[in-house]
């Protein structure tokens, strides 16, 4: 129990872990309450459930377009269709880093801009920060991620540019 303790999250830090998990069908779909990011990160490298993908592509409007399913998470329209029928057979760790990523950002962008519309529109725009790039665009490398995820901060905080 102490060694829980001691990996806790800071304050705050554990809702926006549950409002991903949420996303990706939260602990019916990953078989497991995901408290830290430690019990994430051990999910991650075992392989998200592919019913996780499949609950986020019915979750998420803007996932239904093949060229967006592609490049924010990697996979094609086609395959994520093809995964409906192996729903538990895990992900890859890769595949999982990027549909967690994914729902990781999509859960900040909704807390901070009031509703899953306006953080779906929000990804789909251009934003004068990213040099008039889509934020959706950005997500499929790891330093976009990170220039989205820091652009969302920027924005709960008030400083927009």
């Amino acid at each position: 129990m102490a060694a829980r303790a001691e990996r806790e999250m800071p304050a705050g830090d554990g809702g926006e872990i549950g409002r991903t998990a949420e996303l990706l069908g939260g602990s019916r779909v990953l078989h497991r309450r995901l408290r830290d990011s430690l019990d994430v990160h051990e999910v991650l490298s075992r392989g998200l459930p592919r019913q996780a993908l499949t609950h986020l592509v019915g979750k998420v409007r803007v996932l239904g377009q093949q060229a967006v399913l592609e490049r924010g998470i990697g996979v094609s329209l086609r395959t994520s269709q093809r995964f409906k029928l192996t729903p538990d057979k895990p992900l890859s760790p890769e595949q999982s880093g990027r549909v967690w990523k994914f729902a990781e950002i999509l859960a900040k962008a909704t807390a901070v801009l009031g509703s899953q519309e306006e953080a779906e529109q929000w990804l789909e725009r251009p934003a004068m920060a990213l040099d008039q790039r889509r934020p959706i665009d950005l997500l499929a490398t790891p330093a976009g991620a990170k220039l989205v995820e820091t652009l969302l901060g920027r924005i709960e905080y008030g400083v927009y540019t």
